[in-house]
Formats: structure tokens, C-alpha cells, sequence
């Protein structure tokens, strides 16, 4: 018995330890308390973790092995911040105003040379094509053109990193030259990218490189290939394993962004016809997508701050049809269409058809400006793409629409404000 004691003590004192620390320090005028820690699965954001500030500082511990994109989100200050873990102590320190981050500063090495090294990339990207073009009008003895020659050259420079003493740097920058570097005329090779999506290891999942990988990935095959080319992607990973379901999730959800809805439709079906064990990655779209189905009860939501009503959530609200409009002010597209939604609502009223707008806004005032002019019922959490709406309603554009009957079931998800008007009769 005392040697079961010793050892059940030894491994709680091991469990209790952090492979490493997420340190985040603030000015004692940031009006916050709470900060959320992420890590990343594929594009999807995972709540890891919620600390309080302590002394001006969050102090997050991160029990088991890490590398690769992390962020860290003030709940009501609406601030942002990214950086990476390559399994080792971050420190960070803001500078800020009016709650806002104007400044962040990397104080371990890791994030420091990860953000010198992105600097140095924008810089090349932007700067570099400009500078070799004005250099053929200057002659290397000049003392400009000698100054020109070492700005080209050190902006040329490829940032090689060692891939022993910093992998994910190593790893994120190896694979984003190869793929989704500006300026390279040539599409992806196919075969390369069912080969790093197949054999990379786990930081892929981790990188932020899946998606867009995959977006350049079906560009390369053209649209007559798409099917071909997934199919022999998903062949490849294999759907029953988590990668190949994380990858087919990524999959569903461009799909979906881009309105290619024959392809969403039977990769959604693939996935949802599978019998294996679903990781939660690819669980967490099937749901989504199951929520605002047609047919389905539109899952609730109950206001936050609403505008123009006295109900306390979308089913409260009684009308014979709702119109849900998930939209925000920086959105162009809505800029065109609500004004539309807004001429026709006296319309709308008199056949008891009521409009809830849910805004993917950050900034209350920009929000509050907007809707001053909106009659129906506005809210939003101002949280933009870090509201509830992403995932629960699988919101990936603005403006998205839905039309529910009286007992709040979806009998239309129109793809424009002038499907909205069509389906109620009132263009």
C-alpha cells in the first residue's frame, strides 16, 4: 500500500507540472480580466483554457507537448493575440489603448525570430519586385545603387532556420515557401500536396497551413477535376483515420465558403455515412451543418443586447416567418443588400414576417452607427468570427440568410437578398 501512495503521488506531482507556460503581461489601465487561451486544429480554433489576470499578468499552463499556432482572446475588450509554441515558455508583453492592442512584443526567442522572419517576408513580398526593378536605373559603384544592392540582397535572403533547435519555425517556413508563397507563377505540384498532407507529421494540423494548402491544392487541378482530385486525396489520407478526417472537415467547410454545393453536399454525405470512430474535428461539422438544415428547428439563441424587441431569444419572437440575417458593417455585400431587406420591411410586417439581424461586429460603435437605421431585431456579440454564430449555424460568409416558418423550423436558406424577396413574394 505505501508504494501505491508513493507512486499516485509521484504522477500527480507530474501531471500537475506544465510542459511549458503562456506568460502575458499588460498595462495596469487594460480593462480586462479574463483571457482565453487557443490552440489550433486545422483552421478550427480549440478552447484550450480561461484565466484570470493576476498582478497585470495572464499566466496560462499547458500540460503536454505543443508546436504551432496558439492565440490568445480578450473576452470584452474583443483583442486578439497570436503567436506559436514550440513546446517551450512564452512571453509576451502588450502595449495598449483605449483597451485596444496597439503593440506586441515577443520577448522569448521563438516568437521573436518567428516575427522578424514575417516581417522580413511581407518585405519581400511587397518591396522586393519594386527594388529590382528601380536597381537596373542605378549603377552598382553609386552609393545608392551599393545601398539598393544590400537592401536586394538581404530582403533575398531565405530565412533558413535550424530545423533542430526551432521545428514548427522550420516547418511552418519550409512549407510555406513550397506551397503559398506570393509571386510564384507555377501552380502546386498535385502529387507533392497528397504527399505532405498524407506523411507530414502532427504540426501540420497545427500550422495554419491546411486549409489554404488545400484551397491551392484544388485550384491546381482546375474545376473539371475537382471530384477526381479530392477522391484520390481522400484515398490517400484515408478518411478513417483523424487526419484523413480532419482534412475531408476542411474539405466540407471550403466547399461550403465558396458555394460549391454539389461537392459539399456528397463529401458531407461521405462523412456522415462513415462508420468509424469520428474525431471531433470532423464531428463538429457534421453538426454544424445538421443545425440549419433544411427542415431542422433552428437552434436557439438567446439576445444578447437586443434592439427594437422585448423577447429574450429567437423563439420568443412570434411571427408567421423569420428572416435571420447574420451580417456585419465592414461586409460590402451587406452594404448592397440590407438596404433592400429595409425597403421592403413595412411589406414584411403587414404579412407578420419579422427580421433578426445578428451582426459578426467588433466595434460597438461602427455596429450602433449601422442599425440606427435597421427596424427589425438587431443583436450581436461583438465578437466578430469569435461569436457563437461560426460554429453553430456553420456561418462562413456575410450575408448569410435563413427563413423560418412559426414554429421556428428553416424553410429557406437563400443565397441573396434577392432569393429572400423571391421566396416571400415581395419583389
Amino acid at each position: 500500500m505505501r508504494k501505491s501512495l508513493i507512486a499516485t503521488a509521484f504522477f500527480t506531482a507530474v501531471l500537475s507540472q506544465a510542459q511549458f507556460t503562456v506568460s502575458v503581461k499588460t498595462p495596469a489601465d487594460f480593462k480586462e480580466q479574463d483571457a482565453i487561451l487557443y490552440t489550433l486544429n486545422g483552421s478550427k480554433d480549440i478552447i484550450f483554457t480561461q484565466e484570470k489576470k493576476n498582478g497585470g499578468v495572464w499566466n496560462f499552463k499547458y500540460p503536454k507537448s505543443y508546436f504551432g499556432m496558439m492565440k490568445i482572446y480578450f473576452p470584452t475588450t474583443n483583442n486578439t493575440v497570436t503567436f506559436i509554441s514550440e513546446n517551450k515558455n512564452v512571453s509576451i508583453d502588450l502595449e495598449t489603448q483605449a483597451n485596444k492592442v496597439k503593440n506586441v512584443i515577443y520577448k522569448d526567442e521563438a516568437n521573436e525570430l518567428m516575427s522578424s522572419i514575417q516581417e522580413s517576408s511581407q518585405k519581400k513580398e511587397m518591396i522586393l519586385p519594386a527594388l529590382s526593378q528601380i536597381k537596373e536605373y542605378y549603377k552598382d559603384n553609386t552609393e545608392f545603387g551599393k545601398a539598393l544592392k544590400t537592401e536586394i540582397a538581404s530582403l533575398s535572403d531565405n530565412n533558413t532556420v535550424d530545423a533542430t533547435k526551432h521545428p514548427f519555425i522550420s516547418y511552418y517556413n519550409t512549407n510555406y515557401a513550397k506551397f503559398l508563397a506570393a509571386g510564384e507563377e507555377k501552380k502546386v505540384n498535385p502529387a507533392e500536396v497528397v504527399n505532405f498532407m498524407d506523411k507530414s507529421n502532427d504540426m501540420l494540423e497545427s500550422s495554419s497551413l491546411m486549409r489554404p494548402v488545400l484551397v491551392a491544392y484544388l485550384n491546381s487541378g482546375g474545376n473539371t477535376n475537382v471530384s477526381a482530385s479530392v477522391d484520390e486525396l481522400l484515398k490517400t489520407v484515408n478518411v478513417e483515420t483523424p487526419r484523413g478526417q480532419t482534412v475531408l472537415s476542411e474539405l466540407i467547410d471550403i466547399f461550403d465558403a465558396y458555394d460549391m454545393t454539389q461537392y459539399k453536399t456528397k463529401y458531407l454525405t461521405l462523412a456522415k455515412d462513415l462508420k468509424c470512430t469520428i474525431n471531433d474535428r470532423l464531428a463538429s461539422t457534421i453538426k454544424s451543418n445538421a443545425n440549419v438544415e433544411m427542415g431542422a428547428v433552428f437552434p436557439n439563441y438567446k439576445f444578447v443586447s437586443p434592439t427594437n424587441t422585448s423577447a429574450k431569444s429567437i423563439a420568443d419572437v412570434k411571427a408567421d416567418k423569420k428572416v435571420i440575417v447574420f451580417w456585419s458593417s465592414t461586409c460590402s455585400h451587406c452594404e448592397k443588400e440590407l438596404p433592400q431587406l429595409l425597403e421592403k420591411y413595412k411589406n414584411m410586417q403587414a404579412q407578420n414576417i419579422q427580421v433578426i439581424t445578428l451582426s459578426l461586429d467588433t466595434d460597438k460603435e461602427s455596429y450602433s452607427k449601422r442599425i440606427a437605421a435597421f427596424p427589425w431585431i438587431n443583436d450581436s456579440e461583438l465578437k466578430g468570427w469569435n461569436s457563437s454564430y461560426s460554429e453553430t449555424y456553420n456561418v462562413h460568409a456575410t450575408p448569410t440568410y435563413f427563413i423560418l416558418d412559426a414554429n421556428n423550423k428553416i424553410i429557406s436558406k437563400p443565397e441573396h437578398v434577392g432569393d429572400v424577396l423571391t421566396y416571400l413574394k415581395l419583389k
